[in-house]
């Protein structure tokens, strides 16, 4: 993997596909950064949600952003493709 990609993951803290792409990125020791959006309150929980809704219309999570390509879902072949591992 040549220059490393940004990984930012939108994440629920109580949603088990979460976990499972958390427990993926950190077995396969990939940097990234993430927010549990149910964490939030208020404006930034609003501004949040209005970036993942840009990224993923369902707004559904994990939503995954691996340099300019967005998964919806802990999908890891496409993860691992995004990647290049």
């Amino acid at each position: 993997m040549s220059p490393e990609k940004q990984v930012k993951l939108y994440t629920l803290s109580t949603c088990s596909h979460c976990k499972a792409t958390k427990k993926f990125l950190g077995d396969c020791n990939v940097r990234y950064d993430f927010v549990d959006v149910d964490l939030l309150k208020g404006e930034e929980r609003e501004a949040i949600l209005e970036d993942v809704r840009k990224l993923n219309p369902l707004c559904s999570f994990p939503t995954i952003v691996i340099g300019d390509t967005v998964i919806v879902g802990f999908r890891e072949g496409k993860i691992r493709e995004a990647l290049g591992l």
